[in-house]
């Protein structure tokens, strides 16, 4: 892509990938616009600036199209709705952002656009009629590979199907999944579990590359590590939605093969059932409900394994987060982590669905302590391997 070539980016929300393509894009002069819905640029220093810090951005205010409705609505009145209504509204802003977009491309002088999965299939096809080039992002495995897992899940567990939320889509979503695959030039994935879920008709006819999420900066020293306060029971750190999706069902029977008191167990995450739900599967876990990012790096460096037997995702950045604070991980391939495993080192590689596997690496970690910082500053130098600017570039170079 040359110097003078420029993009338009779109998403709703601009979370953590969004925003490191947004920067580096216009560090490299290349962003012509970001369509999302609630935002504010670095220059904006409006009265409503502290309600907007969460989704401020580091580019000009200029650069940023906004579409407040129905993404202000979905947030003031989410907490009143039931599950499927709130599923529902973030569907109706995914919806109404791409219809914008669809609808302005004719004004602007641009080379390619760049969106993401479910909001991008009217985009895309305008795109096509004014011959623009399509980037596509799927941040999370392809919906048949979801749906097939899910369900499988749903089998095995059915008293945890109420955590399953990917099994409830419907159908008019998933043809539009299918088509904005259609109608993309190329396509980026987090990791290769994503890119192995993609279609092979897909894979076969289009560019579909790994661009590799990046780790968040390490705040210790790397001798500091070594320093840690120790303690006699193994400190287990679970950080996500409490979901079967994220494997969780099988982390408690793991718990339950152990029978151990040399553990303890953290949950950093957001409920889908009563509380007293989980507890009656693994009584003794504390609880934290979902909280600052810089809080759940302050829990990491408190514990001493982070433990995620994910059944479908796209690269969990709470793993590099684990890895940069030092914590080693026990992970599923399905976590899109695999590159991220030294085996022994930075921690280890299970199969999804064993949960006597899962405990038989917690028992080497109860029997390993005196290896932990050791393994600490490995993981910290693995984090810091991925870095957002690779992860961009990749993507900026594949806009030709």
């Amino acid at each position: 892509m040359n110097e003078k070539s420029k993009i338009l980016i779109s998403h709703p929300t601009g979370n953590t990938f969004v925003r490191e393509l947004l920067e580096e894009c216009e560090k490299k002069d290349h962003l012509l616009k970001f369509f999302t819905t609630i935002a504010k640029g670095e220059n904006n220093n409006n009265f409503l600036g502290s309600f907007l810090n969460r989704r401020r951005y580091s580019i000009p205010d200029q650069k940023i199209s906004t579409q407040w409705f129905p993404e202000i609505w979905r947030l003031l009145l989410g907490k009143y709705k039931s599950q499927e209504q709130r599923r529902q509204a973030v569907d109706k802003s995914y919806e109404q952002l791409d219809k914008k977009v669809a609808n302005n491309l004719h004004k602007f002088n641009f080379t390619s656009i760049h969106a993401y999965e479910d909001g991008a299939a009217r985009s895309f096809t305008r795109a096509k009629e004014l011959g623009i080039f399509c980037s596509y992002e799927l941040p999370i495995a392809h919906w048949a590979t979801s749906r097939r897992l899910l369900a499988e899940e749903a089998e095995r567990y059915p008293e945890w199907i109420p955590t399953l939320d990917s099994i409830h889509e419907t159908e008019q979503k998933l043809l539009r999944k299918e088509q904005e695959l259609e109608l993309a030039d190329c396509i980026s994935c987090p990791s290769k579990f994503v890119l192995q879920s993609l279609p092979k008709s897909i894979r076969n006819s289009k560019p579909c590359q790994v661009a590799h999420f990046g780790s968040p900066s390490a705040l210790e020293k790397t001798e500091d590590l070594l320093k840690r306060p120790k303690d006699q029971k193994l400190k287990i750190l679970f950080v996500g939605s409490m979901s079967q999706r994220k494997g969780l069902a099988d982390l408690f029977n793991a718990i339950k093969i152990l029978n151990t008191d040399k553990i303890s167990l953290t949950i950093i995450g957001q409920p889908s059932m009563p509380l007293d739900f989980y507890q009656s599967r693994c009584p003794n876990f504390r609880h934290i409900p979902t909280c600052t990012n810089a809080k759940v790096k302050s829990i990491m460096r408190d514990h001493d394994l982070l433990v995620l037997p994910s059944i479908v995702e796209g690269c969990a950045l709470v793993q590099q987060e684990a890895l940069s604070c030092g914590l080693p991980i026990l992970i599923t391939p399905n976590t899109g982590g695999e590159d991220l495993i030294d085996e022994g080192k930075t921690g280890f590689l299970v199969p999804i669905r064993q949960p006597g596997l899962i405990a038989e690496k917690i028992e080497w970690f109860i029997h390993n302590k005196k290896d932990l910082p050791e393994m600490s500053i490995s993981c910290k130098r693995k984090a810091e391997h991925y870095t957002w600017k690779n992860y961009a570039q990749i993507i900026i170079s594949h806009l030709q």
